[in-house]
């Protein structure tokens, strides 16, 4: 037996399934590479010359603020870790947050995606400026490591 569509309901049946295949995999094809600006904050004024340090589970990028570091996206958080001498030093850790492609991924590929985003990390996103707060040197010298629960945000 042959059951024939009209030709509308075929072309609009295929631009849908075109849609819908094509939001699926947004974000595998999103960059896993983020560039962001970092710049330090001493006493509430920005303070330049400073050398810091970002690392996360993929990678580790080295930087003198203000400036911008282009990084490897992970679903874990960016450690960043800052010094100056003479004038101050700063431990921050900022979690990434899931962009709208990772959720897409999830309910269109049937998990497929979000599996390959969260390795990959183009699901997730830090913000593009990450301002950090310096400490006072004197501070430094009777204070414990950082805690892993301090967000920057």
């Amino acid at each position: 037996m042959y059951f024939r569509l009209p030709a509308r309901v075929c072309v609009n049946v295929l631009s849908a399934l075109a849609v819908l295949s094509s939001a699926g995999c947004a974000s595998l094809s999103e960059p896993t590479e983020q560039s962001v600006l970092v710049q330090t904050v001493l006493d509430h004024r920005q303070i330049g010359g400073v050398g810091c340090v970002l690392y996360n589970d993929a990678g580790k990028w080295f930087v003198t603020t203000p400036g911008r570091v282009t990084l490897r996206k992970s679903s874990a958080p960016l450690r960043i870790d800052c010094k100056k001498e003479g004038a101050g030093w700063a431990y921050e850790r900022v979690d990434p947050r899931p962009n709208g492609n990772l959720w897409g991924n999830l309910i269109l590929t049937a998990g497929v995606g979000y599996f390959i985003d969260q390795n990959t990390g183009a699901g997730y996103d830090f913000p593009s400026t990450l301002t950090v707060i310096m400490r006072p040197t004197e501070e430094r010298d009777d204070l414990p490591p950082p805690s892993p629960g301090v967000t920057l945000y």
